[in-house]
């Protein structure tokens, strides 16, 4: 089992910046695919990126390309989520998952996650 904390998340003003972190630890998560996902009050949980090692392929929902980086720094067990040019409507808890091998928009897919991190965003 992997047990995932996350943190970095805070207040920012709209156009401002944020990044995550997701630090894994239990097991080496180099080959897991490491995903983010937010709920926002009142909202289902919602899919946000991911990166699958195998494949060196990351994915994002289409309200967040262009804004929202993942990376990974497999030395520190780390996942990172950059967030510029935020938006309010960015607003929610940020969790992030891990599941072996393959990638998977739905939350159901993944059996470890961390506990979430606030990004409130103001306008």
């Amino acid at each position: 089992q992997v047990q995932l904390v996350e943190s970095g998340g805070g207040l920012v003003q709209a156009g401002g910046s944020l990044r995550l972190s997701c630090a894994a630890s239990g097991r080496t998560v180099s080959t897991y695919v490491m995903a983010w996902f937010r709920q926002a009050p009142g909202k289902e949980r919602e899919f946000v990126g991911s990166f699958t090692p195998s494949t060196g392929i990351t994915a994002y929902i289409d309200s967040v390309k262009g804004r929202f980086t993942i990376s990974r720094d497999d030395a520190r067990n780390t996942m990172y989520l950059q967030m510029n040019s935020l938006k309010p409507e960015d607003t929610a808890v940020y969790y992030c998952a891990a599941r072996r091998y393959f990638p998977s928009r739905d939350g159901k897919h993944y059996d470890s996650w961390g506990q979430g991190t606030q990004v409130t965003v103001s306008s």
